[in-house]
């Protein structure tokens, strides 16, 4: 119940741009955080935005900052993650997640989206 269903990501050129969606299929977004994070071959999973329940605000990996801009929808049960300015260092899977507490760190068992490929190369 608390899974998420992802859409968007693909191919894309060097500074082009990217829409990924997270879908709440069943439970509401709220009371939970969601997390944005992505795992590159080889490199360990980072966390790159976090939305918090409680405040409604979001937060950044500096990697991503200036970039990258999550935003929800609750009424859609939807959180969004706009890429702009794309760049090879990018590619990777990415994935969302539930959290509870103030943080995104410990995103919970059972709540992953799918995954799906970025890819930025020319």
């Amino acid at each position: 119940q608390l899974q998420l269903v992802q859409s968007g990501g693909g191919l894309v050129q060097p500074g082009g741009s990217l829409r990924l969606s997270c879908v709440a299929s069943r439970l509401p977004l709220d009371p939970y955080n969601i997390g944005w994070y992505r795992k590159a071959p080889g490199k360990e999973r980072e966390e790159i935005s976090c939305i918090r329940s409680s405040t409604g605000t979001s937060t950044y990996a500096d990697s991503v900052k200036g970039r990258f801009t999550a935003t929800k929808d609750n009424v859609a049960r939807t959180v969004y993650l706009q890429m702009s300015s794309l760049k090879t260092e990018d590619t990777a899977v990415y994935s969302c997640a539930r959290s509870r507490g103030p943080t995104c760190q410990f995103p919970l068992e059972g709540s992953w989206g799918q995954g799906t490929q970025v890819t930025v190369s020319s």
